[in-house]
């Protein structure tokens, strides 16, 4: 693999090139030149942008156990033209992500592609918040962090001892906020929406609830570090931010972020019984959304992610209250963050934050640097049509929307791979 990228405009706060325009010569892996006359095949990167390749921090991996939703192929396809070069997915596959075979199963696919598809291990077995998984064991084997994925630890003895047992690991424990008896049988936000439809609601104070006992109980723990220890992923309500940025000024080693969808569409959108939209946590109110935005906007927000979720029509083209929760997401987490927060915020939840809350090795855009590189237009537009999503699924609430914002290649792991 060699490419010289020309004329392209460097984003990355970390550089020395920042903002400006260069020539990027790619070889052997690594960033081998800058501005430098080379024979290499060139990619023309004239209105183009390159940064340090961005990282997702929460998809829904269907393989293994269910390849016909979403296989490594598919998932890795969708990530690449959505501009990522790793991709975290939650470990609530078939069978669950709970030994080091299971991870190996990842790093056997991952050795020759530009997109690293990297998991969280389990917390406990079959995520079912019961027994432990050998976490030591399976941080050994290369997982970036434990979670029970989809499932909220409901048990606050196991949380607890959770957050005791990965200290010694400096690794994360990524969960979901939910009291499940609060929120069982509900099919969106509760509100006058949720009541003028006739559906049950899931409240907020179900996800606010569970926020407040754990950063109870990791202020109890006594667990200290300069990372986060804690992260609270597709938070969705105006108290659950309230929480958090509450938490961060106590010091608090906690992070957070939010599904790219969630900045895009309310409650009131579900008015037309459309599965596309059922998602989980719900779209909330418009008060939620401006929350979220200033908390983004404040640092209270550090990432924004895909909770990319494939489903095909046997899953959600049925009525509302039998259909899957859910919608992919890869391809448009940019569009989204670019048009709600500028692009150097948007840096900053794709790139940088990702990279230190999973303790992800950093890279910058100079010579001799690894070449782990996304290459996008900020101005082009694109219709998010089924032709155009790479996923199984093609579940979305953007389909048929035009979008602005798109990658244009992904460098990683030795590959140039143009999109």
């Amino acid at each position: 693999m060699e490419r010289l990228v020309k004329n392209i405009k460097v984003i990355d706060k970390n550089s020395p090139y920042h903002g400006q325009k260069v020539d990027l010569l790619v070889s052997g892996g690594k960033i081998v030149g800058i501005n430098t006359e080379s024979k290499a095949e060139v990619f023309d990167g004239t209105d183009l942008c390159v940064s340090p390749g961005w990282t997702d921090g929460g998809t829904h991996f269907k393989d293994p156990g269910y390849e016909w939703l979403d296989d490594l192929n598919s998932i890795h396809e969708a990530a690449a033209y959505g501009g990522f070069t790793r991709v975290i997915g939650f470990p609530n596959t078939t069978p669950v992500i709970q030994t080091k075979e299971a991870i190996t199963y990842f790093e056997h696919f991952n050795r020759t592609k530009p997109v690293q598809l990297l998991n969280l291990a389990a917390v406990t077995r079959e995520c079912k918040g019961e027994d432990f998984t050998d976490m030591i064991d399976l941080h050994k084997g290369g997982a970036v962090g434990f979670s029970d994925g989809k499932e909220a630890i409901q048990n606050s003895d196991i949380f607890l001892k959770t957050l005791l047992y990965l200290q010694p690991l400096n690794a994360v424990l990524v969960v979901k906020s939910e009291d499940k008896y609060l929120s069982m049988y509900g099919q969106m936000h509760e509100g006058v929406t949720s009541t003028l439809l006739g559906m049950k609601g899931i409240p907020s104070a179900g996800e606010e609830l569970m926020i407040m006992r754990n950063l109870k109980l990791l202020e109890y723990s006594g667990v200290q570090s300069s990372l986060p220890v804690l992260h609270f992923s597709t938070i969705s309500t105006k108290g659950s931010v309230e929480l958090i940025r509450e938490a961060k000024a106590k010091g608090l080693p906690v992070s957070c972020d939010i599904a790219a969808h969630h900045l895009v569409f309310k409650d009131e959108d579900l008015m037309g019984f459309d599965t596309h939209y059922k998602v989980y946590p719900p779209f909330r109110s418009t008060e939620d959304i401006e929350a979220l935005l200033e908390g983004l906007k404040d640092g209270t927000i550090d990432m924004v992610i895909s909770d990319h979720n494939s489903w095909d029509a046997e899953h959600k083209t049925l009525e509302f209250d039998v259909a899957e929760f859910g919608a992919v997401g890869l391809q448009t987490v940019f569009s989204v963050c670019v048009e709600k927060l500028g692009l150097d915020l948007a840096m900053e939840k794709l790139v940088y934050n990702p990279r230190n809350i999973f303790r992800l090795p950093t890279s910058s855009i100079k010579e001799g640097e690894e070449a782990d590189l996304t290459i996008f237009s900020v101005e082009e537009e694109y219709e998010c049509s089924e032709d155009y999503l790479k996923s199984k699924g093609k579940n979305t609430p953007f389909l048929g929307k035009v979008l602005k914002g798109r990658a244009k290649a992904v460098v990683n792991n030795r590959q140039f791979k143009s999109l």
